[in-house]
């Protein structure tokens, strides 16, 4: 782990590091002038994984029906004129997979989508360039759509949710981020959390959904979130509901990640939970995403099957 952290401070990108094995801390450290470790940074699409365990919660409290419900029975209202009939197949389960089928507001087509005067008509009025449950086509107009349906079938915003489903259970502050014109809660992108409680969220996936004796995510929704449904073109990695899913030297990983290098890694089968934070407004140029892995793969993951114990430094 000495050599881990060495390595990690010659990321010029990287911010934070933290290394949870059962829940005990073999490295927590900071880089390159990041805050402290308990100071909320932007997450960037991390947050899809945040929104992935609010639907399993959601669904456990009966406030949507199940992965299989349809986008319209929430959100008809907001549905074009004479709308394309594939829109009324559009589920829950396929805006989490990022299998809409809908052409992306990501990319090229993000400006357009945030300067719109309603994102939700804009996600759900974007033409279908392939059917519902198709191939992946990665949107955070998809997610976004997910905290809309949330807002609305609860009548409680995504940050209330969010603070008294998790936030509360993980002893973690979830500030508010932002929202679009209509006031609801950016889905999937700009959330607010430090490393420590994006930590925490990982051990809570981690632990089967659990705090102590408390369920806070149903177990059955984290195996369904970690099941692959379908591939990304870019990375090649697997995608399940808002997390991605790869393996480092022969062990499955599961991730969230957002821009720039905000990652959550969850190594079950070694206990690990691993947080990486990062410049969040850096270019894509570079290979710091590659970098990141392989401080995983090459690093982390022999230390933890080495047994390591904590490395010495200061944590903040």
């Amino acid at each position: 782990m000495q050599q881990v952290v060495r390595d990690a401070a010659q990321l010029p990108r990287l911010r934070s590091l933290v290394v949870l094995r059962d829940g005990e801390t073999l490295a927590e450290h900071r880089f390159n002038g990041g805050p402290p470790l308990d100071r909320p940074v932007n997450v960037k699409s991390a947050s899809k994984s945040v929104l992935s365990a609010l639907v399993g919660i959601a669904i456990s409290k009966e406030v949507l029906t199940g992965a299989e419900q349809p986008v319209l029975s929430v959100l008809g209202r907001d549905a074009p004129a004479n709308p394309d009939p594939r829109l009324q197949r559009l589920t829950v389960g396929h805006l989490l997979s990022m299998q809409a089928g809908l052409d992306r507001t990501s990319g090229a087509n993000y400006g357009r989508w945030v300067s719109s005067p309603n994102w939700v008509r804009y996600a759900l009025g974007r033409p279908f360039v392939d059917e519902p449950g198709g191939r992946m086509l990665y949107s955070t107009g998809s997610s976004h759509l997910v905290s809309a349906m949330l807002t609305r079938a609860s009548g409680r915003s995504t940050l209330a949710l969010a603070q008294d489903w998790l936030g509360e259970p993980l002893g973690v502050q979830i500030p508010a981020w932002p929202r679009d014109p209509q006031g609801i809660y950016f889905g999937g992108n700009d959330m607010l959390l430090s490393p420590r409680a994006l930590a925490r969220f990982g051990e809570l996936y981690r632990n089967g959904g659990r705090v102590g004796d408390r369920q806070v995510v149903p177990e059955a929704w984290i195996a369904e979130s970690w099941r692959p449904r379908t591939v990304s073109p870019w990375s090649g990695n697997s995608y399940g509901y808002g997390w991605f899913l790869s393996e480092a030297g022969g062990h499955d990983v599961r991730f969230a990640w957002g821009y720039g290098g905000q990652m959550l890694y969850i190594v079950p089968d070694l206990r690990l939970t691993v947080v990486m934070t990062s410049d969040p407004y850096a270019p894509r140029e570079g290979d710091h995403i590659g970098a990141l892995h392989r401080l995983l793969a090459d690093g982390i993951v022999p230390a933890a099957e080495a047994g390591a114990g904590p490395s010495p430094g200061p944590s903040a």
